[in-house]
């Protein structure tokens, strides 16, 4: 089993080349718990879910399929999130959920705990607490872990206990902005060193996503430097936290590093495609996909 945890958001996105129109479901850890389902795990998550969108909420996992603990806030978070040319964006905050007060006891089994906080709703206290009590592996996103609330607008800004939050997990998987807020080191020059800085702060494997530059991961060993799967990319929203459900589904499976950042890059070119959570992917196709990234890679 999956579990993750981290505020469910309701989002409009606006990129140059499609909108949402309204808000739909996303969030680091909910985008992780859809990409699992659809690739036939069984998932679970926790949040913070107001009255305005708690029944949508309900009926949304209920359709992916996946186990939710909701725990009551006085709003449901939500962004308007505005793409440039480049990919970056500015997120103007249309509500922003309530702290998460406590992990549930029955995910505490879990294979996987994923930590995707989207707005510093997840304390390091409680992810500390999250590792004392359970043996599973614990991957991070840790964009929640530099974000804070500016004028209305959610801005990086580097955690004070930055080292220790990613001593308590095993996999860190910050993109080149977070990666550059975290360590001071410039992502697109430094990438290998950045992974070794937060391999170094005590996570065993770390991951650097480059956006439509691929990925470096690093165990302590190996680098493993790929670019990313060459699509047309319409919205590119949630492609991180999918690149992590993709690396969790194959590590689980193989242990291996190389395979594993490989089923991730392909698996996040699905989400890219469309605008949304409703898109379509299976393991069949993310494996097509690998198939040809490793022969085009000569591999």
């Amino acid at each position: 089993m999956i579990a993750a945890i981290g505020n469910p958001v309701y989002d409009h996105i606006v990129t140059p080349y499609v909108t949402t129109g309204g808000r739909v479901l996303s969030g680091c850890s909910t985008n992780a718990c859809i990409i699992e389902s659809k690739l036939g795990l069984r998932c679970g998550l926790t949040g913070s879910v107001g009255e305005d969108f708690r029944s949508t909420f309900e009926e949304d996992l209920r359709s992916f399929g996946i186990d939710y603990v909701i725990q009551p806030s006085r709003e449901t978070g939500g962004f308007y999130l505005e793409y440039d040319e480049n990919g970056d964006r500015i997120l103007n905050l249309l509500g922003v959920a309530d702290p998460i007060r406590s992990f549930p006891e029955k995910y505490l089994d879990a294979d996987v705990i994923v930590v995707g906080p989207i707005l510093g709703e997840v304390s390091l206290d409680l992810l500390k607490e999250i590792r004392d009590g359970s043996d599973a592996m614990v991957f991070l996103d840790p964009q929640g872990f530099v974000r804070q609330i500016e004028d209305r607008k959610a801005v990086r800004r580097r955690h004070p206990q930055m080292e220790d939050v990613v001593g308590t997990v095993d996999i860190v998987k910050p993109n080149e902005h977070e990666a550059e807020i975290m360590t001071g080191l410039d992502a697109t020059r430094d990438t290998e060193r950045i992974c070794e800085v937060l391999h170094s702060w005590g996570a065993s494997i770390s991951i650097v996503t480059l956006g439509s530059h691929g990925s470096v991961a690093y165990d302590g060993e190996e680098f493993v430097r790929l670019p990313a799967y060459a699509t047309e990319a319409r919205d590119p929203t949630g492609a991180g936290d999918t690149f992590m459900g993709g690396f969790i589904f194959e590590y689980l499976r193989t242990g291996d590093l190389l395979s594993s950042a490989l089923f991730a890059t392909c698996t996040s070119s699905f989400v890219v495609e469309t605008v949304g959570p409703q898109f379509p992917v299976t393991e069949r196709a993310v494996r097509e996909r690998v198939a040809s990234l490793r022969e085009s890679l000569g591999m």
